[in-house]
């Protein structure tokens, strides 16, 4: 069977229609990740992770080939950067299939969980509606070269650095000149200091 031009196909689960209507929304979040997993043969254990983009990428991909340039997909991607090279990817898919969903880029790239929740929930929907079944066959793993099997790295949380140490200098590098003004400032400023507590 010939798939429909991709401009016909994409059905928005926004409208409303016969097959909507059978859809099992998922709200809990693991079964999320499992319908994620199962789709495309990863190991993905968090919502958290889906903020790389590039799982969505290949899920629509799945739907439609010819719209979402594979080759294009950062399936590795570990860096903010890379994350919003991919979600760039899948705007300019929805672009072609007349998608019109907003992506909330810069808040899905920061994996926190309730973008991400929020965003797959919408995906998961979207899918559901658009899966004809014809995608059984799809080989995932194939597509993406065996890449991005494992789910990409949690974002670590920022630390602040401890203040590189300063070499002190020794002894022989201190000019004596430098060492007795400073030792003379010093009890300037002591000096002063006992006038203003008297």
């Amino acid at each position: 069977a010939k798939k429909p031009t991709p401009s016909a196909a994409a059905v928005s689960p926004v409208k409303k229609s016969k097959s909507t209507e059978n859809i099992k929304m998922l709200e809990n979040r693991n079964e999320l990740i499992q319908f994620v997993n199962e789709c495309l043969v990863l190991n993905y254990t968090k919502v958290e992770q889906m903020c790389s983009g590039s799982a969505y990428c290949q899920m629509l991909h799945k739907l439609w080939p010819r719209a979402v340039p594979v080759k294009k997909i950062k399936f590795n991607a570990k860096l903010e950067h890379d994350y919003i090279a991919n979600w760039k990817v899948l705007q300019d898919a929805f672009k072609k299939l007349h998608i019109e969903k907003e992506i909330p880029i810069q808040r899905l790239v920061k994996g926190r969980f309730q973008d991400n929740f929020e965003f797959l929930q919408w995906f998961y929907k979207f899918f559901t509606i658009n899966d004809s079944g014809e995608t059984d066959e799809y080989d995932a793993v194939a597509v993406r070269g065996g890449q991005g099997g494992a789910a990409p790295a949690a974002r670590a949380p920022m630390t602040k650095r401890a203040p590189a140490k300063k070499p002190t200098p020794s002894a022989a590098a201190v000019s004596p000149v430098k060492k007795s003004k400073s030792t003379e400032n010093i009890k300037m400023l002591e000096n002063q200091v006992s006038e203003l507590l008297l």
